[in-house]
């Protein structure tokens, strides 16, 4: 019986050891993908999304810090930090607006970089020379992101599959292609009006 308990308590102690590896070592694979993605001179990359409310969509993204340009076949999105300008291809229509945090979480797959590092617990596996990293929100019920899903290269360190979990449980998903670090003006993540001369211009702020 002796015996018998002391293998349970070191086959706890195990446990719990792995456990605390496990977390840090998300942590630090997290670390080494934000810094990839977070190139100071920015970044670009093909995407492709399917999320519950607005069906899918594919295009491509550029960032720099926490501003990035989205363009699709229907619509092209400038934010620039603050103020976000979308523009509708089909009416020839630009809505300007200063996006809450929530919007910008669904529509920057990206932003994950500036929201692991406080308030989310980590766990991770690895298969076929990927890291799965899965963040757990300390405050599910009040969180804009509850749940995220990452999956990164082990080698590169670049993210290829990015699952977000809303407050009401529907989950998007955004797959990764074609990353490249970019040296971008930031212009770039501005709506320039002599570029859309016909576009009709509406400021919802």
């Amino acid at each position: 019986m002796i015996n018998n308990c002391r293998i349970l308590v070191l086959a706890l102690l195990l446990l719990t050891g792995a456990t605390q590896v496990t977390a840090q070592t998300a942590k630090q694979v997290l670390d080494r993908c934000a810094k990839v993605v977070g190139n100071k001179g920015g970044a670009s990359a093909s995407f492709s999304m399917t999320a519950p409310r607005m069906g899918s969509a594919s295009g491509t993204i550029s960032i720099k810090g926490n501003k990035f340009t989205a363009k699709t076949a229907d619509a092209t999105m400038w934010f620039n930090g603050k103020t976000m300008w979308t523009y509708m291809r089909k009416n020839e229509e630009v809505n300007v607006s200063n996006p809450s945090k929530d919007q910008l979480n669904r529509l920057n797959p990206y932003n994950f970089i500036n929201l692991y590092k406080k308030g989310y617990s980590y766990t991770m596996t690895k298969k076929s020379g990927s890291y799965v990293v899965t963040l757990k929100s300390n405050a599910a019920t009040t969180a804009s992101v509850p749940e995220m899903v990452i999956t990164m290269s082990s080698s590169t360190y670049v993210p290829s599959v990015i699952k977000m979990k809303d407050r009401k449980g529907n989950w998007t998903t955004i797959t990764i292609s074609n990353f490249k670090a970019r040296n971008l003006s930031d212009a770039a993540f501005t709506f320039n009006s002599k570029d859309y001369p016909k576009a009709e211009v509406i400021d919802l702020r």
